[in-house]
């Protein structure tokens, strides 16, 4: 027979777990983001692009950390740009911040870099680079 104690322990564990909204996720994921930029050496508009922005405006409240909750897109491609950066220096930790600028013979690159790849502006490209790198993980 079980004491109350594993009783307890069990109904805890299976008590499902607080899901994270897209507040909650908003502000560790734009400074994240912005750490990256820096260590890529992005320009303005190179950050907008990769975080599908338009408005100049719209992406200083986000560096600013003025904006309650992150749309979806911008939490997914963010995402992407963060299992890139992670697969990058598990690859190469002394020049993985080089590598996104460096031209790339890989075919889904052709020749161009994985930055240039990213920047089409398309969610799909910034996934297409997290597979590539993924996959050069193993």
């Amino acid at each position: 027979m079980k004491g109350r104690a594993d009783m307890g322990i069990q109904v805890a564990a299976n008590a499902p777990a607080k899901s994270l909204d897209r507040k909650d996720l908003t502000g560790p994921a734009l400074r994240t983001f912005f750490r990256i930029a820096d260590a890529w050496g992005l320009k303005e508009q190179e950050q907008m692009r990769l975080l599908g922005l338009e408005s100049r405006s719209t992406f200083q409240s986000w560096k600013r950390g003025v904006v309650a909750a992150l749309p979806k897109d911008a939490l997914e491609r963010i995402s992407y740009v963060m299992g890139i950066y992670k697969g990058v220096h598990i690859l190469l930790p002394k020049t993985a911040d080089e590598w996104v600028r460096k031209p790339n013979k890989a075919q889904v690159f052709g020749g161009a870099s994985a930055l240039d790849r990213m920047m089409s502006g398309n969610v799909a490209d910034l996934y297409v680079v997290r597979q590539y790198v993924d996959g050069q993980r193993g």
